[in-house]
């Protein structure tokens, strides 16, 4: 499909020798936001490290912001990953350095070079995360929320056509994470970013519907009207 910014078909997705989940057929277009649910253990995580090129794919076809899957290798995975970003629950940003060095070290780290271009860069996606003045602040002067939107703004400085993002909400108090769901909601909608979400904050699944991917029993299931335990 011309608009699918993730398309996996009959992929089947091992880690360590071990088949985690089977058959797996999804389609996930520009501009769409999914979640992705299922227990502990059923290979969310999996999923979405094929998704970035941490696990290979060896079986199926499979074809993440225009890279084949099934084509990848070290060499390659450095130009899949400046298509993506990804968000982490624990934020894992530098804590000796403040919130504008954090995203340079980032710009640099996947070849930007202009000192006024990579500030330039900085300033627009901060503004985009609510964050605008903060830059000069250490993380550990940053509330969870704060330090959530820093890990917002470094997944959007090379203007990803997809975010993964890994239980962003997990760590966060609920008026919080609410206000985290709005930002890549809107995100999502102001650039047509595909957003993944792997959560098991069934709370905010309900609040902020939309589509869903379960993993369970070495399956995916692809149907929004799932019910959650």
């Amino acid at each position: 499909m011309a608009d699918a910014i993730v398309e996996l078909r009959n992929a089947n997705i091992y880690q360590g020798g071990i088949l985690i989940l089977e058959d797996v057929n999804v389609s996930v277009n520009k501009g769409e936001f999914v979640y992705l649910v299922g227990k502990t253990g059923t290979g969310k995580s999996s999923l979405l490290k094929t998704l970035y090129g941490d696990l290979v794919l060896k079986e199926g076809t499979g074809e993440v912001v225009g890279f084949n899957l099934r084509d990848m290798n070290w060499k390659k995975v450095p130009y899949l990953r400046r298509n993506l970003g990804v968000v982490f629950q624990d934020f894992q940003l530098l804590t000796d350095r403040n919130v504008n060095d954090n995203l340079k070290f980032v710009l640099r780290a996947t070849g930007w070079k202009h000192e006024k271009l990579m500030n330039e860069k900085i300033a627009d996606v901060l503004d985009k995360v609510g964050l605008k003045s903060k830059g000069f602040k250490m993380p550990f002067e940053m509330s969870g929320g704060e330090q959530q939107r820093v890990d917002i703004a470094r997944a959007l400085l090379n203007s990803p056509k997809l975010i993964l993002a890994d239980e962003p909400t997990g760590n966060l108090d609920p008026e919080t994470s609410d206000e985290i769901m709005q930002l890549l909601f809107q995100i999502s909608r102001d650039y047509g970013t595909t957003v993944m979400m792997a959560t098991h904050d069934y709370r905010v699944v309900h609040k902020f519907a939309t589509r869903m991917l379960r993993t369970e029993k070495g399956r995916v299931i692809d149907n929004a009207t799932i019910s959650i335990e």
